[in-house]
């Protein structure tokens, strides 16, 4: 598997990671390419790369393809764009960690198929660090021989790797897992503004929530940021309200009313309004603390 070239699209932190840690692992990063070409050019330098000038030249210069980008616009860009991916596509693999709608990845798995090529999600339910090291939760939907294929290379990005289902169905998942990951990020910033009002201790409130019902993943990476209203951005409102909007379109495609899902939304999208869209998710604490910015 290492003898394959490796391509990378979507160079922003969690992509630019990724290809250090193919790098580290001694795969030959052979392309890589960004909207932004000074960050392909610095991370080419840094890698030995090439700072590919298209993205049909990235495909021509790799055998599997890694895309890292914002949102289903950016996917149909680089996939059916004037200068997309699929231009000299046949035998290539493209590896797509993007949290886009499960109808994003059946499109492009099914052109893939038409043009010889193969593709797969790999869906990614990690951050900044566990990119760089090598451990990333992924979850992966696509054909289970493309898996199979190139598994050792996904073993190398990850800690945890768990084969869901046909295309869409990761990305059905990761739209769930968001889903309820921004809930409880609400939650935990309104009992901690509420917590504040009533003139408790924040750490000794979120102590007695990690003893109790109370107690989530979100409480362990996300209060003390709240608390302390550092919001370095490793996951931003912004992708929140996107993700959120995702598990809403399948709720709606299912019939179903998710009054919780839809109030987080509307929380994000409030953030989005006031200005404080791109401060990380636990920014959300804005919204809820007294005297605070974006307070109301």
């Amino acid at each position: 598997m290492k003898d394959k070239r490796i391509g990378v699209v979507g160079l922003g932190r969690m992509g630019a990671n990724i290809a250090r840690r193919m790098k580290d692992c001694g795969y030959a990063v052979s392309q890589v390419f960004d909207v932004s070409a000074d960050l392909s050019a610095a991370l080419a330098e840094e890698l030995g790369a090439t700072a590919a000038p298209t993205l049909k030249a990235v495909s021509a210069g790799s055998d599997i393809i890694l895309t890292v980008v914002t949102d289903d616009r950016a996917m149909d860009a680089i996939f059916f764009g004037e200068d997309n991916l699929f231009e000299d596509a046949a035998g290539k693999i493209f590896v797509n960690c993007a949290t886009v709608t499960p109808d994003a990845h059946r499109k492009i798995d099914a052109e893939a198929e038409s043009r010889g090529a193969a593709s797969l999600e790999a869906c990614m339910a990690s951050s900044i660090p566990q990119a760089r090291n090598g451990e990333l939760y992924l979850m992966i939907g696509g054909k289970k021989e493309v898996f199979d294929q190139i598994k050792p290379l996904l073993d190398d990005l990850s800690k945890t790797l768990l084969y869901i289902g046909e295309s869409g169905k990761a990305a059905e998942v990761k739209a769930l897992v968001n889903m309820v990951m921004n809930i409880n990020t609400a939650a935990l910033a309104e009992g901690l503004g509420l917590g504040q009002s009533l003139g408790l201790d924040l750490r000794m409130l979120c102590e007695v929530f990690s003893e109790t019902g109370a107690n989530s993943r979100v409480l362990e990476t996300d209060s003390d940021d709240m608390i302390d209203r550092d919001h370095e951005c490793y996951f931003s409102g912004a992708h929140a309200a996107k993700d959120s909007g995702i598990a809403l379109g399948l709720a709606a495609s299912q019939s179903l009313n998710l009054p919780l899902a839809q109030a987080t939304f509307d929380q994000y999208e409030r953030m989005i309004e006031l200005g404080i869209g791109e401060l990380d998710k636990s920014g959300i604490a804005e919204l809820t603390f007294p005297g605070r910015k974006g307070s109301e």
